[in-house]
C-alpha cells in the first residue's frame, strides 16, 4: 500500500497498554506517525518506537498547545490527529485514501465522527451519535487553538468537508477512570470559565444535571447502550453539574476550588470532592473507588 502524503500525530502520556492499536490503524498507509509524549512513566515511548513511530518528548503545555507543538513536528502539510485511545476504522481509512486520489482533498479540513466504545466492548452501541471533530486538515490553513483547555481546530471562514465513516473512541478504561478524568477536566474548565452572574449560576445548578442527562441519554442516544448507557449519561451529567458547582463556589468564596486542579490531568490525582452530586447507588456515584491505572485525556464536552 502506497503511503499518503500525510502525517498522523498522537499526543500521549502513560498509554502503553493501548497506543499500539491506534498506531496500527494508520501506520501502513500514512507517510509518518509522530508521537509527542509528555514524560510518560510507563512503556509508552518504547511501544511507540517499536511500532515505527518518531517519538518526541515534550513536557505538558496544555491541551491546545500540546497539539500545536505536535503539528510543528510533522513533515507533511496535511495532518491527521488521533488521541491514543482512538482507532481509525477500515471504512474511514478507505474514505481518507479516496480523498487523496486524483487532485487531492478539495477542502482545507475534514471533520469525522468519533463513536464512543464502552469498556469491555469492541464496537460502539447501536445508533451511536457522539461527536464530530476536525481531525484531518492542511496545517498551512488551519490549526489547533492556542489554549490550555480547549483542543479544537480553528477553521475560521474556510469551508470544511465531512467524512462519513467513524473512528472508534475507547475513551475510558473503566467507569472509575471516567469519573477521575471528568473530575479533573471539569475543575479545569471551571477555573478558566468566564465569570457568570449569581442568578445564571443558580439557574444552572438547578437545570445542569437533568439537561445533560437528557442530552447524553436521549439526544446522543446512549439509551441504546442499556444500563451502561444510563450509567455513562448519569456520570457525564453529574460532573457537568459539578463544574457549575465549582464556578458557584469560586464566585462566592473568591477561589477557584479548595483543591486547585493540575494543569494536566494526573494519573494519580485526587478529584475535587466538595459539592458533589448525589449518587443513585454506588455504581453511579461521582468518585472512583480506586485510583486509575493510567492517564486518560478527558472526553470533550
Amino acid at each position: 500500500m502506497t503511503a499518503l502524503p500525510l502525517s498522523c500525530f498522537i499526543i500521549a502520556k502513560n498509554e502503553a497498554d493501548r497506543i499500539a492499536r491506534t498506531i496500527r490503524s494508520v501506520r501502513p498507509w500514512v507517510d509518518e506517525v509522530v508521537v509527542v509524549d509528555s514524560e510518560s512513566t510507563d512503556d509508552t515511548v518504547r511501544v511507540a518506537a517499536s511500532e515505527g513511530c518518531r517519538v518526541v518528548t515534550q513536557a505538558w503545555l496544555g491541551f491546545g498547545q500540546q497539539k500545536r507543538f505536535a503539528e510543528d513536528q510533522c513533515r507533511n502539510s496535511w495532518v491527521l490527529n488521533l488521541d491514543a485511545d482512538e482507532v481509525v476504522t477500515p471504512a474511514l481509512r478507505d474514505e481518507i485514501i479516496a480523498l487523496f486520489a486524483g487532485d487531492g482533498p478539495a477542502e482545507v479540513g475534514y471533520c469525522m465522527p468519533l463513536e464512543l466504545v464502552y469498556p469491555g466492548a469492541d464496537q460502539p452501541r447501536l445508533w451511536a451519535r457522539d461527536h464530530r471533530y476536525v481531525r484531518l486538515y492542511d496545517k498551512r490553513a488551519v490549526r489547533f487553538r492556542d489554549s490550555c483547555v480547549h483542543d479544537t481546530v480553528v477553521t475560521g471562514n474556510f469551508p470544511i468537508g465531512s467524512l462519513q465513516a467513524p473512528a472508534y473512541h475507547y475513551s475510558f478504561r473503566s467507569y472509575d477512570d471516567l469519573k477521575q478524568k471528568l473530575a479533573e477536566r471539569m475543575a479545569l474548565y471551571a477555573k478558566h470559565a468566564r465569570c457568570s452572574s449569581q442568578t445564571k449560576l443558580l439557574a444552572r445548578l438547578v437545570v445542569e444535571r437533568p439537561m445533560n442527562l437528557f442530552k447524553y441519554y436521549v439526544v446522543r442516544r446512549h439509551f441504546t447502550g442499556g444500563l451502561k448507557g444510563l450509567k455513562y449519561s448519569w456520570i457525564q451529567a453529574s460532573f457537568r453539574h459539578e463544574k457549575v458547582a465549582h464556578m458557584w463556589r469560586a464566585r462566592n468564596s473568591g477561589v477557584a476550588s479548595t483543591a486547585s486542579p493540575a494543569p494536566h490531568p494526573q494519573p494519580h490525582g485526587t478529584a475535587e470532592r466538595q459539592g458533589g452530586a448525589a449518587a443513585i447507588g454506588s455504581e453511579f456515584g461521582l468518585f472512583p473507588k480506586a485510583p486509575p491505572t493510567g492517564e486518560i485525556y478527558a472526553e470533550r464536552a
